[in-house]
């Protein structure tokens, strides 16, 4: 038997089709299990996260009509996409057509040439900077729950200034650990905890924003157009200030870098991965735009043009301290997950090109199997295992340089938003039903892609501005003032 040998050559190239039986799909891989409900779990994981948190600051920067305004367009533009995008996992048809294992490999099979590279840097580039993202915003919430017992031990007035980087640490070596799960497929329990975290703490972010403004006292000040020249901001401040806050709406739907990988996990029928793909996309769009508007009105609504780039880790509130602490702790949970979520695409990508080059190399593709007491058995890669700690501690090291949340959020979701949510999934789409050029569909199609590419231009600008700004004065790994 099989067993008696501890080392496994590992494979990474489909079954052959003499072993296609009812554990296997069509394309020879492992029947796929994933439903709908996975699906938008997944899509919530990696949706509702960090940027739900700066909504607040984003609606206060650009006011009641463009802020509200703003959010359900880029909804409205992120299902839209995604529904074609969705279309595209297949090749050349959506039902019946050769799979698409990646996002890459989408574009490959209908665009071809540069643009496979270019979405390739988009794509992987982003998800890294997501993971980072992901490494402070956990860390800050650790550090919030430090900081509201300090304040609750010793008053409001004390600075309570604490290190996020032994929180990072922290995050990192947890991290470490859950990377060694091989891939997306054995991800939908840690998807699920993630998903009802991020429902629990942003009920706690609008439940404390609710009373807030129903408490009575002095209301917040809030206006049609948010912040004020000449009272809040200065007239340069309010222009990067709304170019930042865009950024971080833009930032809030990012999910197409993961969605033709979430749709990788997906049973084929019935329905089909396309139509089952659409209905979690339409699930996790219309319940991320609910908390999201929740969020960022009643929060504005409670803090008005004053609101904390962070509203539970800025210390917008104070009391209950415990249930503040409890939020925090459901953020950082929700974020160990969603970190997951993001950076499968890039572990799987680099060993499968690792095993490709190197196919005779135990190192790369061999598996010890381990049995773990009531889990059965588990494959360990000596690869995998030096790879991804290697990412996780350099993503680690990245976010203890650059700890600086709404900014890095921003530039993240310029970034991306344009090449990856916009670009791709409309060009792939003319190119899957031959649009002829010029015609009604194509031009409309063009123009909300251009109009997408200048609110990204914008809202980059925006951000880098804010960076050079936090960089002033900014001394790492020391505990900010």
């Amino acid at each position: 038997m099989e067993k008696k040998s501890m080392f496994i050559e590992q494979s990474f190239t489909d079954h052959k089709s003499g072993d296609m039986n009812k554990n296997f799909d069509d394309d020879g891989r492992e029947k796929r299990t994933g439903t709908w409900m996975t699906g938008s779990a997944h899509i919530i994981t990696a949706v509702i996260g960090s940027g739900v948190l700066s909504l607040a600051w984003a609606i206060a920067q650009l006011g009641w009509v463009a802020g509200p305004a703003v959010l359900m367009a880029f909804s409205f533009i992120t299902y839209f996409t995604s529904t074609m995008l969705a279309d595209c996992y297949r090749s050349p048809d959506p039902v019946t057509g050769k799979r698409n294992y990646t996002y890459m490999e989408v574009v490959r099979s209908y665009l071809g040439g540069r643009k496979v590279m270019l979405c390739g840097l988009a794509q992987y580039g982003n998800l890294i900077g997501i993971t980072i993202g992901y490494t402070i915003t956990a860390s800050i919430s650790m550090v919030a729950v430090k900081r509201s017992n300090c304040f609750h031990k010793n008053g409001h007035n004390v600075k309570c200034s604490t290190s996020n980087t032994p929180f990072m640490i922290i995050f990192a070596c947890i991290q470490i650990v859950l990377s060694q799960i091989p891939n997306f497929h054995n991800l939908s329990w840690l998807s699920i905890l993630a998903a009802v975290m991020s429902f629990s703490y942003a009920s706690i972010g609008v439940g404390l924003s609710i009373a807030k403004v129903a408490g009575g006292g002095v209301h917040a000040r809030t206006a049609l157009t948010g912040v004020t020249v000449g009272v809040d901001v200065t007239g340069s401040e309010k222009v990067w200030r709304t170019f930042q806050a865009v950024g971080d709406i833009a930032f809030a739907y990012a999910y197409s870098t993961v969605l033709i990988e979430i749709q990788d996990t997906l049973k084929a029928s019935p329905p089909s991965e396309n139509k089952a793909m659409k209905r979690a996309s339409l699930v996790g769009v219309s319940t991320t735009t609910f908390f999201y508007m929740l969020c960022g009105c009643v929060g504005y609504a409670a803090f008005g043009n004053n609101a904390p780039g962070n509203f539970l880790t800025g210390f917008g509130f104070y009391e209950p301290f415990w249930l503040i602490d409890f939020a925090n702790v459901c953020i950082a949970v929700h974020l160990v997950g969603a970190y997951q979520v993001f950076c499968q695409p890039i572990f799987q990508f680099v060993e499968s090109q690792s095993a490709k080059r190197w196919p005779d190399n135990k190192f790369i593709t061999g598996e010890y199997k381990m049995n773990i007491p009531g889990g059965g058995d588990f494959g360990i890669s000596l690869f995998r295992l030096v790879w991804r700690t290697s990412y996780v501690v350099v993503t680690a090291v990245v976010a203890m340089i650059f700890p600086f949340f709404n900014d890095f959020l921003g530039l993240i979701g310029a970034a991306s938003f344009w090449p990856l949510t916009v670009y791709f999934p409309i060009e792939m789409h003319i190119a899957q039903k031959k649009m002829k050029k010029f015609s009604f569909t194509w031009t409309w199609l063009k123009i909300l892609s251009w109009a997408c590419f200048l609110v990204s231009l914008v809202a980059a600008a925006g951000s880098v501005q804010g960076l050079i700004q936090s960089l002033k004065g900014f001394k790492p790994f020391q505990a900010p003032e």
